[in-house]
């Protein structure tokens, strides 16, 4: 199965429609802050996918391989050190480990007020690429009134590690 089915854009389409816009995103905010299944302030990147969208709404029956994937991205990002502050409202908290950024960065979204929408993408290293055999994250923040207040949406790229 691997990423080919994550890149893909009915993956894409279906898991943003959960992030995006500002309504989609409170939307979700309150499924799981209705849930028994999920604590938002301790929230970990990939334990909020299944309880948003069904297993049975998964393109190619992708969420039976789900739980595998996002523990390897786990446990790749965080061998991987961090030196990037979270956003640049919270420039002092600088998380461990590239895992512990994006806990907090999806953190950071659930848990505002209002929520930031967040846009999501999952691509695939090039085989040329230096790291091409472990995950990376890209985070981007935007802000709408100047670079040192609160972030209004977060671009998210989780990049896969390169299997031929």
């Amino acid at each position: 199965m691997g990423s080919r089915t994550y890149t893909g854009a009915s993956f894409k389409d279906l898991m943003n429609d959960n992030y995006f816009p500002l309504e989609n995103m409170q939307r979700s905010v309150d499924i799981l802050k209705a849930s028994s299944d999920i604590h938002l302030p301790t929230l970990e990147y990939g334990q909020y996918h299944l309880i948003l969208t069904p297993a049975d709404r998964w393109p190619d029956g992708s969420a039976a391989y789900w739980h595998k994937e996002k523990g390897r991205a786990r446990v790749d990002l965080s061998t991987q050190p961090n030196c990037t502050p979270l956003s640049n409202d919270e420039p002092g908290v600088i998380p461990l480990t590239r895992c512990d950024l994006l806990d907090a960065s999806v953190r950071k979204c659930f848990n505002s007020e209002p929520p930031i929408p967040m846009k999501t993408n999952i691509i695939t290293h090039a085989a040329s690429d230096a790291f091409a055999h472990r995950h990376e994250i890209r985070l981007k923040w935007e802000y709408a009134n100047g670079e040192d207040k609160a972030p209004t949406l977060l671009y998210l790229t989780m990049v896969c590690p390169y299997r031929d």
